[in-house]
């Protein structure tokens, strides 16, 4: 990621999220605004990725993403929000939303949930999964190829029941580092916990 596009009208929300960009993607630049008519001013330098409240001053939900959308086609745009409406979620995901998070997410699950989208694919809450008509084609879950060797061996300790510490054990690692691989494994595969993120792993024919 060279660029991201973080609008919230809270500066704390904003600078929360900025550090779990920086933290990941440290070379990117970072750019913050907090309201939609700042936020369609900088989409114009097309960034890689907008992360978005809903609720912001200068314009409706709708209206504010459909702008972005136009000031910047190939910027993907995960939605991070505090208020959900399942209508407008599914109308926003029509109109080309790559996802939405909520903002009670832990930042590495926000991280996770970036890299999802970065990587093509769609993050979910699993209502909304569940909601989607088959023709739309929407797959909460990702493609295979985006966990890594060791979430891989993480996801297959989860599904034989094992805790953190066990995993932590069993793999010769902090229960830190575990934590946050289970975490990435949960957001992922758009799982709600980590007993469906196990089950969703082994339907997927991942483990």
């Amino acid at each position: 990621m060279r660029s991201c596009l973080i609008a919230d009208d809270h500066a704390l929300v904003r600078d929360a999220l900025a550090a779990t960009v920086a933290a990941r993607w440290p070379d990117a630049e970072i750019l913050q605004a907090s309201d939609f008519p700042t936020a369609w001013s900088a989409a114009a330098r097309a960034p890689d990725l907008c992360l978005a409240d809903l609720d912001m001053p200068g314009a409706a939900p709708v209206e504010g993403v459909e702008a972005l959308r136009a000031a910047a086609p190939a910027m993907k745009i995960l939605v991070v929000t505090g208020s959900f409406d399942d209508a407008m979620m599914l109308d926003l995901l029509a109109r080309g939303v790559h996802g939405f998070a909520p903002k009670s997410l832990s930042a590495d699950v926000i991280g996770a949930a970036i890299a999802l989208v970065l990587a093509g694919g769609r993050y979910l809450p699993q209502r909304l999964a569940e909601m989607q008509m088959p023709e739309r084609h929407f797959a909460p879950a990702p493609p295979p190829r985006l966990l890594t060797e060791r979430q891989l061996e993480v996801a297959r300790l989860m599904a034989r029941g094992q805790t953190n510490k066990d995993i932590a054990r069993s793999l010769g690692i902090a229960p830190a580092t575990i934590k946050t691989h289970v975490a990435q494994v949960i957001a992922l595969t758009g799982a709600a916990n980590r007993t469906e993120a196990a089950m969703r792993a082994t339907a997927l024919g991942l483990l």
